[in-house]
């Protein structure tokens, strides 16, 4: 992790520019800084948040007949773990290489693999879904862009990712910070999406309009 001098005193966002995208994660996932009760990858993750994504999440896959699937941001795979997805070849990715080693050990097996990668601009594997829940909601809107672009790079066939419906301003944010994101709105202009699984969020602020959308890589800019 890189280290800077009189860290504590420069201005929270300013000091958030300081870091590279693989070392501010990785602080925040030492510090448990989203939060989360009983997921180190925030309370998106707990148990009652993913409720109806682990109801859905298994069904819509079947329906676009999904053989394999890149997880990325997988985190530490609390909420995912124990759900069978009905895929051939499940890839779970992330950017904190902790995490990677941890999953590794605990969970990989021959068709359970778990890799180190950069949404931003490593290589991605080609896949029939990439799953990207809870991570573009932290990225600013160029980054979300970058990110955007990387997984279309990709030839996957569909992006399943978080967004929040009823926003209408994609407020911008310094990468790390976190705000609603509905990717139909500016400056991402996506389409209507092909489906969508309402998560019915209940935090310590309740979003009743966020969702897993669904989107063909081909629809991304």
């Amino acid at each position: 992790m890189r280290l800077f001098k009189n860290v504590k005193k420069i201005p929270n966002r300013m000091r958030l520019r300081l870091y590279s995208t693989e070392s501010l994660f990785t602080m925040i996932y030492s510090r448990n800084s989203f939060r989360g009760a009983q997921s180190l990858s925030g309370p998106g993750s707990d148990m009652h948040n993913t409720m109806r994504v682990r109801a859905e999440l298994p069904s819509l896959l079947r329906k676009i007949e999904t053989k394999s699937l890149l997880d990325i941001p997988c985190g530490d795979l609390y909420w995912i773990k124990d759900l069978d997805l009905g895929v051939d070849n499940y890839i779970g990715a992330d950017i904190v290489r902790e995490l990677v080693e941890i999953n590794k050990k605990k969970f990989g097996s021959m068709t359970r693999v778990f890799l180190r990668l950069d949404l931003l601009k490593d290589e991605l594997p080609t896949v029939d879904v990439v799953l990207c829940r809870d991570c573009l909601i932290h990225f600013s809107n160029s980054d979300v862009m970058r990110a955007l672009r990387n997984i279309k790079k990709s030839h996957a066939k569909y992006l399943l990712t978080t967004s929040f419906s009823h926003t209408t301003v994609n407020e911008d944010i310094v990468t790390g910070e976190w705000r609603p994101l509905n990717l139909q709105a500016p400056p991402f202009s996506l389409p209507v999406p092909l489906m969508v699984i309402n998560e019915g969020y209940t935090g310590s602020v309740n979003y009743p309009d966020k969702v897993l959308a669904l989107w063909k890589i081909t629809d991304l800019p």
